[in-house]
């Protein structure tokens, strides 16, 4: 059963006139120029099995001579795009066939011209052939041989174009007359590639049909239509008919030779093609990078994005041999021959030179016979695989080092013919451009630790490289022009930034994309270079295919802050004295350290009043830090120092905050000392805490950014507290106050524990502080600017401590036994809001946020007996009492 492509259709993609332009279904289409017109497989034979489908397919293009004029090997799953430019169209024939055994049948392709307006484009005047125009340089003779060359669109195929060359009339009064005189007709000329090549060796003929001759003689031409009849215009668009002004002749022969004019095909300088894109089998079609604990990232598609592809001219020399005194190809350079051959026809307009030599052995001119006829063979060859004999060049040079002497007799000392075995060849010399597409560049992140990265490219293979030396399976890893790893089918980078290897001091990174050093100013990256080369895209070897360039991973913070050395307000009343000549145990300075602090803070707050109005600057430190972390952040260092600095603006709002609390301590107590029938507290204004921040780092790119670094600058301005208060009371006082009897058990209690070296006390604290948070902005050398945000956060709460001590020792007759307990309950309860102000694509924003922590209990008891401790410790803070079910409120637009 028959295997193979059946035949090709039209995708539907492209512009393909229909039958009134000549169109013919499953044979014949008829295209729109210089645009891609689109090819698939329509159908298969009945025997190719889904395996065979999967297979590359090559596309060929033949000319009218059956000669493959472009040929291309692509997946089975690609389409194919062929385009005629407009000085291609017209009645030329070309037959588009698929193919996935490599045998052409002529049976299941399609026929494809173009169809364009005819027109005049270009015309020259010539001295040889394909020469440079002299119109404007130089007057020819009458006989001398002359060149016309006219470049034309639509017209190409044609064969019985017409050409007239026309004579420029003056009339006395030295106007133009309407229609000047028809020097001569030329009949027959075709048009090839898209171009009129006319040899005109008849010019002495003109010189007779003249009578009226002038020094100087001008002629142009008009070409006829061979359908219309009617004159072709130029492609200026104001109806002109007249081309290749002025050819000049002066008013003298040079021949009396009168031949025929005759067409010619163009001069073609073959020249590899550029920048096109290739589906060479020596390639590899994807590459993948997949950094350690990552997604692969698929860094190279089959061309996709490549861009500033750079013209590399590579010439190619490969040797077929012979064995002694033949013409015959090996087996071995037959399939050499065909590798090239596929090679020649899927890279047009190279030329192919093939240069035959001979050994010594044997006479000197039987060798050059023999070299020459070699290098035909290998030119039949080709010629035989459809490619162009215009395209190859053939010669002998008979023995490699002759040695006949000079009577032409062969030189008996040299009868070995195996130590000549190199010389019974054919060279096979031609030029291409090479694919040298721009080093992929991928940028990352790393510390002083080693990231593996893994560089896989994908359906890699090299068997049917063409180079001269060929590109093989291997990848090469270079770091600081050092190799570090030679590895087959995928190769691991152990990145490290250049910051984490040397150890050198944070500073020198201050700008986290370059390192600064005395010498000067260089890019902080530490650069991998992975080769991977083929004849598709990376044929280059000296030119590596993917720089991976691993940045420091430094985050650099500045942060200035505003901090008060003490509260802006504190007082206390009513708490029991304490001095050198009362001293009591351990245990009791601990339960009463914060009566003791009290006392301190309130001196504090009292002195520094004092300074407000004479030395504001005492109050304040001014904090300066740069502080750099790097190495995953396990790295720091910091540069910091603090200055005192009048800013005597912003004291003016501490001194309010000072009145307030003075307001207050009038109103709960009043003075330090003990009033009766007030209850013990303690109050206190917190100091504001203000700071700014301005931290820059490098981050790495996603979505389209992926495989940059970017680096990310960010402004952060927070209070915390912008302001706050505490008032504290003691609950055993103000339940003494309340009943007689509970002022029986206090005391008693306070009794009790005096009498073992105890204490209790048990305060109520209430609490409350606003603060705020300001994201203010977000820099991204990659997506640009992005607004901040604002949260504005208020709290407030009630803490309920129980703090009870004791120490007591028995002594029997035969023993002392000492017990300690340290105990202590904490009750707390807190709720807390939020306000955060953000924007989106919609607009500005607002979200409110609530939150109640519910009743969290603590308990905690240090028991010690004779040097043996027991620690009890208990809490329902995953769990609280009273827990409430806060709803999420939704984001309300400001402002659209």
């Amino acid at each position: 059963m028959a295997k193979g492509i059946k035949k090709i259709i039209w995708t539907g993609e492209g512009k393909v006139y229909n039958a009134n332009k000549g169109s013919i279904p499953g044979q014949l289409v008829v295209v729109a120029p210089d645009q891609y017109v689109w090819f698939k497989i329509g159908e298969w034979q009945p025997g190719t099995t889904d395996q065979d489908k999967k297979k590359d397919i090559k596309w060929a293009v033949f000319n009218e001579r059956n000669i493959i004029d472009l040929q291309k090997t692509i997946p089975s799953n690609f389409n194919y795009g062929y385009k005629i430019p407009k000085k291609l169209c017209g009645p030329y024939l070309w037959y588009i066939e698929a193919t996935w055994s490599g045998n052409f049948d002529s049976k299941s392709g399609l026929k494809i011209r173009g169809d364009s307006p005819a027109k005049i484009v270009d015309s020259r005047w010539t001295q040889n052939e394909g020469g440079a125009d002299v119109r404007k340089t130089y007057q020819f003779s009458y006989g001398e041989l002359i060149w016309l060359r006219l470049f034309t669109e639509g017209l190409n195929g044609y064969e019985n174009v017409e050409v007239r060359v026309f004579r420029k009339l003056r009339s006395a009064m030295g106007l133009w007359p309407k229609d000047d005189e028809v020097t001569r007709k030329i009949y027959r000329v075709s048009v090839i590639d898209g171009e009129i090549n006319l040899k005109i060796p008849n010019t002495y003929a003109w010189y007779h049909s003249m009578n009226d001759r002038a020094d100087v003689e001008e002629f142009y031409v008009r070409v006829v239509h061979p359908v219309t009849g009617k004159y072709i215009e130029d492609t200026g668009g104001k109806g002109d008919t007249a081309h290749a002004r002025f050819l000049r002749i002066k008013n003298k022969l040079k021949s009396r030779v009168v031949e025929a004019p005759e067409n010619r095909t163009p001069v073609t300088i073959y020249q590899p093609d550029k920048n096109e894109a290739r589906f060479e089998l020596c390639k590899f079609e994807q590459i993948n990078l997949t950094e350690a604990g990552g997604k692969p990232v698929l860094i190279f598609d089959n061309g996709k994005g490549v861009k500033n592809i750079s013209d590399k001219r590579e010439t190619t020399l490969e040797s077929i041999y012979f064995k002694f005194d033949s013409t015959e190809l090996l087996p071995a350079s037959l399939k050499q021959l065909n590798n090239i051959l596929q090679f020649l026809l899927e890279h047009r307009h190279s030329t192919i030179q093939l240069d035959g030599f001979a050994c010594v052995i044997g006479k000197q001119n039987h060798n050059n016979v023999l070299s020459e006829n070699r290098a035909k063979t290998v030119r039949e060859f080709f010629i035989k695989g459809k490619l162009d004999p215009n395209r190859i060049k053939a010669a002998g040079h008979g023995e490699v080092n002759p040695t006949d002497d000079k009577m032409g007799r062969d030189n008996i000392k040299y009868k070995n013919e195996y130590d000549y075995t190199n010389n019974r060849r054919v060279d096979i010399a031609f030029e291409y451009y090479g694919h040298n597409a721009h080093t992929i560049i991928y940028q990352t992140i790393s510390g002083s630790t080693s990231k593996n990265i893994l560089i896989q490219p994908i359906n890699f293979d090299t068997k049917a490289c063409f180079d001269r030396k060929k590109h093989d399976k291997m990848i090469t890893l270079l770091n600081l022009n050092e190799e570090k790893a030679h590895n087959e089918g995928s190769i691991t980078i152990p990145a490290i930034s250049s910051m984490g290897k040397t150890g050198i001091m944070p500073i020198d990174y201050i700008w986290p994309t370059h390192k600064a050093t005395l010498k000067g100013i260089y890019s902080s990256a530490n650069e991998y270079l992975v080769h991977i080369h083929s004849c598709r895209y990376f044929s280059v070897r000296n030119n590596p295919t993917i720089n991976v360039q691993v940045y420091p991973d430094v985050e650099w913070t500045l942060e200035f802050s505003y901090n008060f050395v003490n509260s802006a307000a504190y007082t206390h009343g009513n708490l029991p004295e304490y001095s050198r000549n009362n001293p009591k145990p351990d245990e009791v300075k601990e339960i009463i350290r914060e009566n003791r602090k009290a006392q301190s803070k309130a001196v504090s707050s009292g002195i520094e009043s004092k300074r407000i109005q004479n030395s504001p600057e005492m109050l304040t430190n001014f904090g300066l830090k740069l502080q750099a972390e790097w190495n995953d952040k396990q790295s720091k260092a910091e540069v910091g120092a603090e200055f005192g600095k009048k800013i005597r603006r912003v004291l003016d709002v501490f001194i309010k905050y000072k009145e307030i609390a003075d307001k207050v301590k009038d109103t709960v107590g009043g003075a330090v000392k003990k009033i009766p029938g007030k209850p013990p507290f303690m109050f206190e204004v917190q100091s504001p805490a203000l700071n700014a921040a301005i931290s820059w780092s490098l981050q790495k790119g996603e979505g389209k950014y992926v495989g940059k670094i970017a680096t990310v600058g960010k402004l952060n301005f927070k209070g915390d507290p912008l302001i706050g208060a505490s008032f504290t009371i003691d609950l055993l006082a103000v339940g003494s106050r309340m009943h007689p009897l509970v002022a029986a058990m206090v005391t008693g209690t306070e009794l009790a524990l005096s009498a073992l070296n105890g204490g209790i006390t048990f305060e109520a604290k209430f609490y409350g502080k606003l603060s705020f948070d300001f994201n203010a902005l977000e820099i991204n050398s990659l997506s640009g600017i992005k607004a901040g945000s604002l949260d504005l956060g208020a709290e407030m709460g009630i803490e309920i401590t129980l703090k009870i001590n004791f120490a007591v020792k028995y002594k029997s007759w035969f023993m002392e036994v000492e017990v300690k307990l340290r105990a202590q309950g904490v009750a707390k309860a807190y709720f807390a809001a939020k306000l955060k102000i953000d924007s989106d694509q919609k607009g500005v924003f607002y979200t409110p946020e609530l939150g109640f922590s519910g009743l969290i209990f603590t308990f905690e008891a240090e028991v010690v007996v004779q040097g043996f401790k027991r620690m009890l410790k208990f809490s329902n803070d995953k769990e609280p009492f009273l827990k409430a079910d806060v709803p999420d409120l939704t984001k309300q637009y400001i402002l659209p």
